[in-house]
């Protein structure tokens, strides 16, 4: 395996800080017109960056001092800005470079658990435009390797609650997941609703008073993503819808969202949709509804208005998944309750 020496030489640099300036130098020239000589010399340092991280080593300690003293100096050349701005522009095995490079220093800790720290974490908290840049890396539908290096990198971020939290206390931010979870393009569309989801689910705490705190915001334009014409799109919002109603970090969220009549109706419509699996997670979320022992009146008024319907309409309701036994025992249960309604 190379040494960190023989990495530099190949680099033509003599030290670690050479190569960071370098790469940061090299970075800045990146465009849509740079030139082939000029786009090599930047692959060249980032390949250089990823080894020094990735392939040396045999002693833990020293990958240890490396990287540590890598991110001090990236972190105080512009690097990690440039990086995410300007990777759309690098060759393909130079973008690949560059998300390794970000994912190591991101999860990079000093410390020993618990106390453990992220010091590159508690930089880019400081430094809100890497993870906005990162966040509207997928706007351009267009170039869909580039919004997926985007989302690897901003998923990484995400992992870190620090991080998570600044994003979900940024309206102007996070409202652009409604929009993105809805691209066209399916792969943009999909990575992008694996952010939104970790987003709302990674960290139970930061999340439930997220919600708490957003609800109005949140649940009204979440009912746009359930109205959605894209039928993934719809499928995957109330999958996770069901998720987090279930969630016991959720309880007042949940709560609210049950006692909301217009909710009901629209998981009841959707219990009728033409698509098995859209009705199969909508009855998912249709029992919290009735296995709720403190229902609302509104919700009690729709529930009894529908009671004889109802029971004949669960009774029919997927019948071919009778050897699935949870779920047979789950809606023999809510025929019950709707039953016993008075």
């Amino acid at each position: 395996m190379s040494s960190p020496s023989a990495v530099l030489k190949g680099c033509k640099v003599k030290t670690v800080a050479d190569l960071i300036d370098k790469t940061v130098a090299s970075l800045s020239k990146m465009s849509s017109s740079t030139k082939p000589k000029e786009l090599e010399e930047c692959s060249k340092y980032l390949d250089g960056l990823k080894k020094l991280l990735y392939g040396i080593g045999q002693v833990e300690s020293v990958t240890t001092t490396l990287t540590g003293e890598i991110a001090k100096k990236a972190e105080s050349s512009n690097f990690f800005p440039l990086l995410v701005e300007k990777l759309e522009f690098c060759e393909f095995e130079a973008k690949k470079d560059g998300v390794q490079i970000f994912t190591k220093l991101v999860r990079r800790e000093v410390g020993q658990e618990p106390m453990a720290r992220h010091p590159t974490v508690e930089y880019i908290c400081k430094e809100p435009k890497i993870l906005e840049t990162l966040v509207k890396g997928y706007e351009d539908s267009h170039n869909q390797v580039d919004a997926l290096n985007s989302g690897m990198m901003l998923r990484e971020c995400v992992k870190m609650e620090p991080l998570a939290k600044v994003i979900v206390n940024d309206a102007s931010l996070f409202d652009l997941f409604f929009v993105y979870v809805q691209k066209p393009t399916f792969d943009i569309a999909a990575d992008a609703f694996s952010t939104f989801k970790e987003l709302l689910t990674a960290h139970k705490i930061t999340c439930a008073e997220f919600l708490e705190k957003s609800y109005d915001n949140v649940f009204s334009k979440y009912k746009d993503l359930l109205n959605s014409e894209n039928y993934v799109t719809r499928r995957q919002s109330l999958k996770l819808l069901g998720e987090l109603l279930l969630d016991r970090a959720n309880f007042t969220i949940m709560t609210k969202y049950i006692s909301d009549p217009e909710n009901l109706k629209i998981m009841m419509n959707m219990l009728r949709d033409q698509s098995k699996n859209i009705q199969f997670e909508a009855f998912h979320v249709f029992k919290v509804f009735v296995a709720n022992p403190n229902k609302s009146k509104p919700i009690m008024d729709i529930l009894l208005r529908n009671q004889s319907k109802l029971v004949g309409f669960l009774e029919k309701f997927h019948e071919s998944r009778a050897e699935d036994e949870q779920f047979a025992d789950e809606k023999s249960y809510l025929i019950k309750q709707i039953k016993e309604l008075k």
